[in-house]
């Protein structure tokens, strides 16, 4: 009768974390069309918000060495975002910084709200869900291979800082 009772739990259970399924983001591309993050289902996200004129840009090198690192099997998202008031005007001055200064190829939005204003909703949840706001530019959130929020990094965490990689080489052995 108790394997029976289990059984029904374990049943009950399974069919509430389906419908507990972490969400899916949509964020638009610095390059023109969209992100999900559905799309990246069974890799290791790390999503940073970035500013081209903080002290913290330098970043950006880290972060194309970890997406080069990790070659697809795990991506690496640039949130540019003006909520600290250190980025650039425009996404086209965004994207040539990146570019010319960096050689960034890793996916990078539109310039989106982090912290302050109307978040993206990405932010939204992360904050209302897990308490985590950025509180500065690059700050890292790792989310798991199946969306759900792994853990979140300030800005001197750099982005191929130990902490960062075993959290991802974590998920990828899993």
């Amino acid at each position: 009768m108790r394997a029976a009772v289990l059984a029904v739990f374990f049943a009950v259970s399974g069919a509430t974390a389906v419908l507990a399924e972490a969400p899916t983001f949509r964020f638009p591309s610095i390059d023109g069309g969209s992100y999900s993050t559905a799309d990246w289902r069974g890799k290791p996200v790390l999503v940073v918000n970035t500013a081209s004129l903080c002290g913290f840009t330098g970043q950006y090198e880290n972060l194309q060495a970890l997406s080069d690192r990790y070659d697809g099997r795990a991506v690496v998202l640039a949130v540019p975002s003006d909520d600290f008031a250190q980025e650039l005007a425009s996404e086209a001055e965004v994207k040539e910084f990146c570019e010319v200064n960096f050689d960034l190829s890793l996916p990078m939005t539109t310039i989106q709200h982090v912290a302050k204003g109307k978040v993206h909703p990405f932010y939204a949840w992360a904050r209302d869900a897990h308490g985590f706001t950025p509180s500065w530019n690059f700050n890292k959130v790792l989310i798991g291979p199946e969306g759900e929020f792994v853990k979140a990094w300030g800005s001197t965490t750099k982005p191929d800082a130990r902490p960062i990689t075993s959290a991802i080489d974590g998920l990828l052995t899993q």
